[in-house]
């Protein structure tokens, strides 16, 4: 057993060894990190928009979580809006956001971690790094770092994309960091409407390629008297001019335990 599983001191002490030792390795690497803004859109090339819902089941989780969420995404939208990703430069979720505080505004909302669902100020930002990584998939960004929660707190209700297709957040040392290759900027933009977070990344000249993710051989299982819930992520790199698939690549492999009911009629096992 860790240490930090026998008390709670030496989990928030861990935690504390992981945020210093991410700021040692931010000023040794010494990288570039994109930090202009620029609120008004003025690239006209559209890679790729998403929506996602502010407000859905998720067992029987209370709703004032999710309305405390709608807050917390407000906050830390406006702090990556408009943020421009030159050549050579990445992007940093917590770079931009900071850590999440209540002077900053933030307030409680839900949270996974170690396996369990709890609360926590700045709860529920996840939503924003599952948007954001999403949509890079379908840019010429490259992911750098990117990390998912290791287990399945909810049955899936109004989910619009593969399952394990997301991204975790935690600050400073669990976060989603985007690297441009390219001689092209890009710009991230944000917003919340009444029912949804909304977001788009848009380039300053046109992309020669389309990319398209799918799911492969999801099944739910059971092992050694636990439920686990598996799937691949491929990506598809497709010529635009031709239609001509350029590229295929696995992107991801997810394992994860399920911690609901799962009928005995879909478990393989």
């Amino acid at each position: 057993m860790r240490l930090s599983e026998i008390h709670p001191i030496f989990y928030h002490l861990r935690i504390g060894q992981k945020r210093l030792f991410r700021g040692f390795v931010n000023l040794r690497d010494r990288k570039k990190f994109a930090t202009k803004k620029q609120l008004s859109t003025t690239f006209h090339h559209t890679c790729k928009k998403h929506q996602s819902l502010l407000r859905r089941t998720l067992g029987n989780s209370d709703p004032q979580l999710q309305e405390n969420k709608i807050v917390n995404l407000k906050i830390a939208s406006s702090k990556i809006d408009g943020i421009i990703i030159g050549p050579g430069e990445t992007f940093s979720f917590w770079k931009l956001v900071g850590k999440t505080t209540k002077n900053k505004g933030y307030i409680e909302g839900m949270q996974l971690a170690r396996g369990e669902v709890k609360t926590g100020i700045g709860g529920g930002i996840c939503q924003l790094a599952n948007l954001l990584y999403w949509m890079a998939l379908h840019t010429p960004l490259v992911v750098t770092e990117r990390h998912h929660h290791s287990f399945d707190p909810f049955p899936d209700s109004g989910r619009t994309l593969p399952f394990g297709s997301g991204a975790s957040v935690f600050y400073n040392y669990v976060d989603i960091r985007l690297f441009n290759p390219t001689s092209n900027s890009f710009q991230i933009k944000l917003w919340l409407t009444e029912k949804h977070l909304k977001g788009a990344i848009f380039s300053n000249e046109g992309m020669p390629y389309a990319y398209h993710i799918e799911e492969r051989n999801h099944q739910f299982l059971k092992h050694n008297g636990k439920n686990y819930r598996q799937n691949e992520i491929w990506r598809k790199t497709i010529e635009k001019k031709t239609g001509n698939l350029v590229n295929e690549e696995l992107l991801i492999k997810n394992f994860s335990e399920v911690k609901y009911p799962i009928p005995e009629n879909i478990l393989v096992t």
